[in-house]
């Protein structure tokens, strides 16, 4: 606070000592919103344990697996329906032309018997069976490209999957790149163990209960 607003509090006639626990209460919220947000960030460096709910090459391998799987799924669904189309479709082509062979003996009555109005009728419903199923039947290539779209879309979904395998390639490699390049010539059990502190160490001294529960933490 400066000269001039302490001046300014003062000829307002404000109450400075009140003023002093409102700072210190400040003080003391913030101090604490700063301990809560330590360790949040604490809890959040933390790596997860390695146990098999977070081993990430794990993981990523059931990706895979259960991707590839549904992808098969999918494709032999949409197979089988292309093929039932198919089959629909020709069981309505066999229908027109059995139709226009019915329109063909109707066509000859109605022409040798005019007069007979249940033949024309039954020219009329046949003619309009014929159109219906003829805008069916057109819907035939629109169902083919749609179906093919799906093995297309798919195609993209099974290269995911290659991209995915080549991370876990690459994660592997690097492991084991990892695991040569720190290599020792004494194994770890004859290995010499290392201070918990050394003098002129300026963080506190870590001790074994606190060691133990981080390799706890760690699934080690």
């Amino acid at each position: 606070m400066t000269q001039e607003e302490l001046d300014a509090l003062l000829e307002s006639g404000t109450d400075i000592d009140n003023i002093n626990e409102e700072d210190v209460d400040i003080e003391d919220e913030n101090e604490e919103i700063d301990e809560n947000l330590s360790e949040e960030n604490e809890d959040a460096i933390m790596p997860p344990p390695a146990d098999d709910d977070h081993k990430v090459v794990a993981q990523l391998d059931e990706v895979t697996k259960e991707s590839e799987l549904k992808a098969s799924e999918v494709l032999e669904i949409i197979s089988n329906m292309s093929e039932e189309f198919e089959l629909l479709f020709n069981l309505l082509d066999e229908m027109v032309e059995f139709l226009n062979h019915q329109k063909e003996i109707f066509e000859k009555l109605h022409n040798k018997f005019p007069d007979i109005k249940t033949f024309k009728n039954e020219l009329d419903l046949i003619e309009d069976k014929i159109n219906k199923i003829n805008e069916v039947l057109q819907k035939r290539d629109e169902i083919s490209m749609r179906v093919m779209s799906v093995f297309e879309i798919m195609q993209y979904q099974d290269i995911h999957r290659q991209k995915i395998e080549r991370v876990i390639n690459i994660m592997r490699a690097l492991i084991k790149y990892m695991n040569k390049l720190f290599e020792g010539k004494i194994s770890d059990e004859e290995r010499v163990g290392s201070a918990h502190y050394i003098p002129g160490d300026n963080k506190e001294v870590v001790s074994d209960e606190d060691i133990e529960e981080i390799l706890k933490q760690l699934g080690v």
